[in-house]
């Protein structure tokens, strides 16, 4: 069973990770690979919404990917995307990217590969990644706007999506640790994080929610 103080300590944690971002027209969406299509039905609906033209979906497989997933991730994307109306032809794939940072570089290159002018970007992700995609996108592609978007969800219903309430809030707490030590290492820029934040974060760490830290040595992002 999870305590009342720690599940108010993830709800603290699960609204920090998103960026609160107004959405608006850009130039082109870029849709994270993850396990979770919805990030596919939300760059479809904002397409159908004319919230930009063309879509980048990228990711190759991952080990909780390779079975629901087995040719890739970017293409099981579009395969959804085209299933829901988006024309061909408005659907870049990116069948590469193990990790976010790879996300965004790889995407860049297809973008400039098929001659796209892009001054800003819809980052579309699973909702606690916003903030960890947006700081990552920030620093290796600083010249654009990056606007963050995910399946509109409460923390409540996105646990009830997974069906494991403590690996959502070990992932919470895991992605929250990479936004503190990920900049120091090059792969994101530094964002302050509230000490309300901090506390939660401290408290879930000594209640045991640490199975997706990174626990020593160096780690790629994810």
């Amino acid at each position: 069973m999870i305590s009342a103080q720690s599940w108010a300590d993830a709800r603290l944690l699960w609204d920090f990770h998103q960026m609160h971002h107004e959405l608006r027209p850009c130039s082109v969406a870029i849709g994270l690979g993850s396990h979770d299509l919805g990030v596919a039905d939300t760059a479809v609906d904002l397409y159908k919404r004319r919230m930009m033209p063309l879509i980048v979906f990228t990711g190759a497989t991952s080990r909780t990917t390779q079975e629901r997933m087995p040719r890739g991730e970017a293409v099981h994307y579009r395969e959804r995307a085209l299933e829901l109306g988006v024309p061909d032809a408005a659907v870049l794939v990116e069948p590469h990217a193990r990790n976010t940072g790879e996300n965004v570089r790889l995407s860049r290159a297809v973008l400039e590969e098929a001659g796209v002018a892009v001054s800003s970007v819809l980052l579309i992700s699973k909702p606690y990644e916003e903030r960890r995609a947006y700081a990552t996108a920030r620093k290796l592609w600083p010249e654009v706007e990056i606007v963050s978007a995910s399946t509109p969800m409460t923390f409540e219903e996105y646990v009830d999506s997974i069906q494991d309430a403590h690996l959502v809030v070990d992932m919470l707490v895991g992605a929250l640790q990479r936004l503190q030590i990920y900049p120091e290492r090059g792969f994101m820029i530094r964002q302050t994080v509230p000490a309300d934040v901090a506390g939660a974060y401290d408290r879930l760490c000594s209640q045991g929610f640490t199975s997706r830290l990174v626990r020593d040595g160096w780690e790629a992002p994810r």
